[in-house]
């Protein structure tokens, strides 16, 4: 099962809504992914169609006990290569299809006439508890989330660049940074950082799958934290070897052309430890001394070792 499926999973097993709650969640629904259709008899029917059994369950299920409207729901085979089930939530014109689709902000009454509405009726989301029904909803309808485990997108896909503006403000309302960008027909409401969508599972009330995602980010975090420190370490290592090769390699050009004799006694002494102890960090170096010295002075004197062999090197060119 995929980490949407779970999510919406848990989001129909979200109970207690009030009718208000209720009927924004069935708009939500019904605008993202509901169909109107007139037949020739000009009698008017609206069909919800999804994938996904748990989102048409919860649909007839809220339209029964809320509205006392008893819907139809027919299960088909999908013409795609998946062969997935279909699930359809049908309401008629017998069973109030007009009234419903004017409650739900889906149709708009103007002037004696009716119209489609494609925003979203602010009369919907007039609270905080609205708003989170209507976010629930239009994700039940046409959210998605990606495995969390390889990155982190959360989506809303939409027919309506207004619903779609209306929908990112409503989700925005809690402090989030959603965006609306046009793929193809569609218009898409999207959220792309981890904390935030952790925030709209919250909001949404899928705190089962919110656990899980933060415990995903919370390993995910550990495992980039542990291969940066390798890494730095890896490269600190490589960088200390180089360096004590470099000295070992001077330190020996000017052993053969000079002899280390003719070193003042300090780097002497110090190109003679580098030579027993190529392995050694410049503190441990320091340490062997006497008096000791520390990571700076050891660093110091090899470097004027260094510039020693560099200038030998010039003159045996």
């Amino acid at each position: 099962m995929s980490f949407s499926a779970k999510v919406k999973g848990e989001l129909c097993r979200y109970v207690g809504l009030s009718k208000d709650e209720a009927i924004a969640q069935l708009s939500a629904i019904m605008k993202v992914s509901g169909t109107l259709s007139f037949t020739s008899g000009m009698q008017v029917s609206f069909k919800v169609t999804t994938e996904n059994p748990a989102t048409a369950r919860l649909m007839f299920k809220l339209l029964k006990e809320h509205l006392s409207i008893h819907a139809k729901l027919m299960v088909k085979k999908s013409n795609s290569l998946k062969k997935n089930n279909i699930y359809i939530v049908m309401i008629t014109e017998d069973m109030g299809v007009k009234d419903l689709l004017k409650l739900t902000g889906i149709l708009k009454e103007e002037d004696g006439m009716m119209s489609l509405d494609y925003g979203i009726n602010p009369h919907l989301a007039k609270n905080e508890q609205e708003e989170r029904a209507y976010i629930r909803g239009a994700f039940l309808g046409g959210g998605s989330i990606s495995n969390p485990e390889k990155t982190y997108h959360l989506e809303f896909v939409t027919h309506s660049i207004e619903y779609a503006e209306d929908l990112s403000k409503i989700i925005n309302k809690f402090g989030l940074n959603s965006k609306v960008i046009q793929r193809k027909s569609s218009y898409i409401v999207y959220i792309k950082e981890g904390e935030q969508i952790v925030d709209i599972l919250n909001i949404m009330g899928a705190h089962n799958a919110l656990l899980q995602l933060e415990n995903i980010r919370i390993m995910k975090e550990m495992r980039n934290n542990v291969n940066r420190l390798v890494n730095c370490e890896t490269a600190n290592l490589s960088k200390t070897v180089n360096a004590a090769v470099r000295q070992v390699e001077s330190i020996r050009l000017i052993q053969n052309e000079i002899g280390l004799g003719r070193l003042p006694k300090n780097l002497r002494e110090i190109a003679e430890l580098r030579l027993e102890y190529p392995d050694e960090s410049l503190k441990e170096l320091g340490e062997m001394l006497e008096p000791p010295v520390g990571k700076s002075g050891v660093n110091h004197r090899l470097r004027k070792i260094e510039k020693i062999a560099e200038e030998l090197r010039k003159e045996g060119r």
